[in-house]
């Protein structure tokens, strides 16, 4: 994978070849800029690669349309981005119910599910609190909230913790680890914490491009 910018091209990903084992979690480490982000956009469908293939539950997703591609993240994969995903106009609960929505499921009961994800995430309490009203943390567990809304089967968590503190962070690592263990998930969350990656299944690391056993 290499990126175009004034007129150079910038190798990022270089023979990165990765297998996620169904319903385990996986870390991935590795310093700021070493690729991370762009690994995990790349499984999402959010960038294309210029070169390579990218399956997801059995399917090749490299050539898909950007519209099958957004249907693809609403039905079976899960974002969860380090700045948050949550629409700033829209409390807690209703940035779940809109993820519901988006996901396909009909308005009855939209409410009652949006606040038992978030009593699952411990944060059902702020459900009616716009999201500058909310710690890191608990936006950030709101997010996953969000994420987990459509009940994906990958979710995919992008150095979620790098704002927080300690506690917070392990609380949201936590949370996503036992979202994996209850919903049979299988995770990949990207950190610069070796302390946190420790606590997945598998443990990578990104060193030049390559992804490595940590």
């Amino acid at each position: 994978m290499t990126y175009l910018e004034a007129g150079t091209r910038t190798p990022v990903l270089r023979d990165a070849d990765l297998q996620l084992p169904r319903g385990r979690t996986t870390s991935l480490v590795g310093v700021s800029g070493s690729g991370k982000s762009t690994l995990l956009s790349l499984i999402a469908g959010l960038i294309r690669p210029d070169s390579g293939r990218i399956e997801v539950d059995g399917e090749e997703i490299t050539g898909l349309d950007q519209g099958r591609l957004a249907g693809l993240r609403a039905d079976r994969i899960g974002v969860v981005l380090q700045s948050g995903n949550l629409i700033p106009f829209l409390t807690a609960a209703e940035n779940v119910e809109l993820a519901l929505t988006l996901g396909g499921s009909s308005s009855r009961g939209l409410g009652r599910i949006a606040r038992e994800l978030l009593a699952e995430l411990g944060v059902v309490h702020r459900a009616d609190h716009l999201p500058r009203r909310l710690s890191g943390g608990e936006a950030q567990r709101t997010s996953v909230a969000v994420a987990l809304a459509n009940r994906p089967m990958l979710l995919l968590a992008d150095e979620v913790t790098g704002e927080l503190d300690a506690d917070s962070a392990e609380r949201v690592i936590e949370l996503i680890l036992a979202a994996c263990r209850v919903r049979g998930l299988t995770v990949l969350f990207a950190t610069h914490s070796g302390e946190l990656a420790a606590r997945a299944d598998t443990r990578l690391q990104l060193i030049e491009g390559q992804v490595r056993s940590a």
